[in-house]
């Protein structure tokens, strides 16, 4: 049992006695891992990269768990692929909130990212959860999986969710902690939403993004930060291919949103440290993004208390990148 500790690293043989006494369980860990599981109420992804409170970690023997809490009223699992997304919204429960996982770079994460926000529900249901990956050097060997724990199955092609109901007293805040911000210069606008992007308006002219950023010497282990209605939400660069003129993304740009260069962060893990410094309580669930964890070097080193997986795509009602995401449930009034 998990009495007291609502998220936490564990050894395969923890996490299956967990499932086996009847915890709901929201599951990060290697494809090896997850595949050793008993049948349960649980959902899970692939991913070996963790924040620990003694830093980050890559391990595939041991399994992040998210203990769904003891004062919810329900937990289900359901699995969704592209052609029924949208019912995410309508299976989620009135008050409460939905563990999310997503494989990654498929038509599943794509039809997410791109149509979450036209689907009803939205931002009502509150949604949170992250991508699933495999390790940065067996990407393009190795497909990301998403598990089933209810049916055993695992998938490829189809989001797994835990939809958990909250007594009345209970409220969710989802909360994004950004180290990035808008790096000033010239402004970027587009004119078609999209994972793979060419031309862009760069202060109101045509241009075209990649030779825009090689000309310029753009470094792009930094976003783009954009203002989504008040929010700094970042778009990070997955490649640059100045010959063809394409830039890959790694969440989609939208029309009528002001982008603008992120501002360059020297450190990593001192940056998180003080934007999470203020916050009293540990989140019920937290991850944090697989670029911070590359580009800051924090193999090793910690970012605060707060731990969680680090992933390929964070989601707080929508797709972020190069964000922490956190789950906090708090009292009404």
């Amino acid at each position: 049992m998990l009495a007291t500790v609502n998220s936490t690293l564990l050894s395969i043989a923890e996490v299956a006695s967990a499932i086996a006494a009847g915890e709901s369980l929201f599951l990060a860990g290697s494809h090896e891992a997850l595949r050793q599981l008993p049948q349960g109420n649980w959902v899970g992804g692939t991913i070996p990269y963790f924040m620990t409170e003694e830093g980050g970690l890559v391990s595939e023997d041991r399994i992040f768990v998210t203990k769904v809490p003891e004062i919810a009223l329900d937990a289900k699992v359901a699995d969704y692929g592209p052609d029924n997304l949208a019912d995410l919204y309508r299976d989620a429960p009135a008050n409460g909130f939905t563990f999310l996982v997503l494989p990654a770079a498929t038509e599943v994460h794509k039809t997410f990212a791109e149509r979450a926000q036209s689907y009803e529900g939205f931002l009502l249901r509150p949604v949170v959860g992250w991508i699933a990956g495999v390790r940065v050097d067996r990407i393009g060997k190795e497909a990301s999986a998403v598990f089933n724990g209810r049916t055993g199955k695992s998938f490829d092609t189809r989001g797994v969710a835990l939809h958990v109901a909250l007594p009345a007293n209970k409220v969710v805040n989802l909360k994004i902690v950004n180290i990035f911000e808008s790096g000033g210069g010239n402004l970027i606008r587009f004119e078609e939403a999209g994972f793979r992007v060419s031309k862009c308006l760069v202060d109101g002219k045509p241009a075209n993004l990649a030779e825009y950023i090689a000309g310029n010497g753009i470094a792009t282990e930094f976003p783009l930060v954009g203002d989504y209605n008040g929010s700094t939400i970042n778009v990070s660069f997955q490649a640059v291919d100045a010959a063809a003129g394409t830039v890959d993304l790694y969440a989609p740009v939208f029309p009528g949103v002001d982008y603008h260069f992120a501002k360059p962060v020297e450190d990593y893990a001192a940056a998180f440290g003080k934007a999470i410094a203020v916050e009293e309580d540990r989140p019920t669930f937290a991850c944090n993004c697989i670029l911070n964890f590359l580009y800051g070097k924090l193999e090793g080193k910690t970012t605060g208390p707060i731990t969680g997986p680090i992933t390929f795509g964070e989601i707080a009602h929508m797709l972020l990148n190069q964000t922490m995401a956190q789950l906090y449930l708090l009292d009404v009034g």
